[in-house]
Order: structure tokens, then sequence, then C-alpha cells
């Protein structure tokens, strides 16, 4: 069974989703106890998570970032607040998606879907490596683990994503609009911002493992990754 564990406080709302997505053949969850939802989450393991944001005690921005640090698995905020600044907050937060209320069931299902697709179905490439390694800088596809001599961190998403794009064109510039085309499907989540915050936290996990001055800002061009052992001598 896909699994979908739907945290939202408005029991209607719980209910209406969740009857809909029976009827598709998904195994659905719902939030028992606001104040567990990590632990929830780690019970029921599921492979997506329809997310609130206006929560009991804890907004849906610091649940999403506790579940991002659990696992890689599908995020979908749905929410009534529908201002720009929410969504760049939901995506810089771990966020896959973010749909406004009132919602189609429709538009909830496909987006289920699509990600569904991406992550666990036929889009996803099975045959690739999962470790990616550059100059003895590994980066783990499948579980966002970067390495270098023995020493590791975390990355989150959208970190992974832009390591990502920048290992596989190890010195090569790339540009701040391909970057972010990288970090999103969607261009109406899209902040140029956003992708300067991200590029920053990457720069300090490089940091944590002990690589300074490989990421570079290209002035009026982008960004580049250069050998790190270059950095070393």
């Amino acid at each position: 069974m896909r699994r979908i564990y739907i945290v939202e406080d408005d029991p209607k709302i719980c209910d209406i989703l969740a009857d809909f997505l029976h009827k598709y053949d998904y195994d659905v969850t719902t939030v028992q106890d606001f104040d567990r939802i990590d632990q929830e989450f780690k019970d029921d393991d599921p492979q997506l998570v329809l997310l609130d944001i206006n929560l009991p005690r804890f907004d849906g921005f610091y649940w999403c970032r506790k579940l991002r640090a659990l696992s890689n698995c599908p995020i979908i905020f749905i929410s009534a607040r529908d201002s720009g600044m929410d969504q760049v907050m939901a995506i810089e937060n771990g966020a896959d998606d973010y749909i406004t209320k009132p919602f189609q069931l429709e538009v909830v299902l496909a987006k289920i879907k699509s990600l569904m697709r991406r992550v666990y179905g036929e889009y996803r490439n099975q045959k690739e490596n999962p470790i990616m390694d550059i100059s003895d800088l590994q980066l783990d596809t499948s579980s966002f683990v970067l390495t270098f001599q023995s020493r590791h961190v975390q990355l989150t998403k959208k970190e992974f994503l832009l390591a990502q794009a920048l290992l596989s064109n190890i010195e090569k510039v790339l540009s701040r609009e391909y970057l972010l085309e990288r970090l999103w499907d969607d261009q109406d989540f899209v902040d140029d911002n956003t992708l300067s915050v991200n590029i920053t936290r990457v720069r300090k996990k490089l940091a944590d493992i002990g690589i300074e001055g490989a990421l570079i800002t290209i002035r009026s061009a982008g960004y580049k990754l250069v050998n790190v052992w270059e950095t070393l001598q």
C-alpha cells in the first residue's frame, strides 16, 4: 500500500482528504497527537506527507524541518495561507510542493501521483550509481550524505540538489537560472534570494567536512565548484 500521513487540525478536511484518497487505494493515516508528529511519522513510515501550516503549538514549518531531518519523504503543504512568502518559507523548510485552500481534490491527487512517480516510480533512475565521487568528495544520492576524508554531513533536499548539480559540473560556471531550475520544478515557487541562502548553507556544509573556498561566486555569472584538493594546497 502507498501510505500518506495527513497532518491537519481540521477534522472535516482530514476526513475529506482521507475518504478521497482511500478511493484511489492509498493507505491514509492522520495525526493523532500534535506534540508527537515526528514520532507518529516514524511509526507510520509514510511515502508522502500532507501538511498544514497553522497547527496547535508548533506550526507546519517547524514540523517540516523535523520530518525532513528524518527522511527524504515527499512533503506537500496544504494551507489557506496564500502569500508568496509562505510558499517560499515552505520550500525553504524542505517541502516539495504547496497547495492553497480551498483546493480541488483532483489537483491534490495529481500532485501526489506526480511526486510518487518521481520519487518511487517510473521516473526514478534505478540504474544510476548512488555514490558520486569527484576528487574524493562523495555524495550519496540515496541518503543525501556528503563525505570527504571520512567526515560526513547530512544535506537537506535543496542542499543536495545544489551539490549534485555542482559536482556534476565540476570546474564549470553554473548560472543562477540553471540552479534555480534544478531546485524547483514549479517556477511559481522560485525566489532568487532563496538560492543565495542555500548556496551559503552548502558552503557551510562543505566547511563542516573540512572544505573551505571550493564553492566560488562568479560575479554576474553564477557559481563554480573547483577541485577540492586545490583549496587544500
